[in-house]
């Protein structure tokens, strides 16, 4: 697992499935977190990044959104 990494998702996003899916082909594990299970993590979100959008992948405390981005990221350091 990667220590400095935060994924904030929900399980019933598409473009969150786009991440975890290809997270799972690359055999990269990411801890994860999800709206639905917990309605806080949409307000720490927010409070964090500006806004309350999955997926948001929080690298070393810098939110990156949208799931193409995120993916390019993991692309460009994995």
């Amino acid at each position: 697992m990667i220590d400095d990494l935060l994924l904030y998702s929900a399980h019933y996003c598409p473009y969150c499935h786009k991440v975890e899916n290809f997270l799972a082909d690359q055999d990269i594990t990411v801890k994860t977190v999800y709206f639905d299970d917990d309605s806080s993590l949409r307000d720490e979100l927010a409070n964090l990044g500006g806004k309350a959008q999955v997926p948001c992948l929080i690298i070393k405390g810098v939110p990156l959104y949208e799931s193409e981005d995120i993916i390019q990221w993991f692309k460009e350091n994995y």
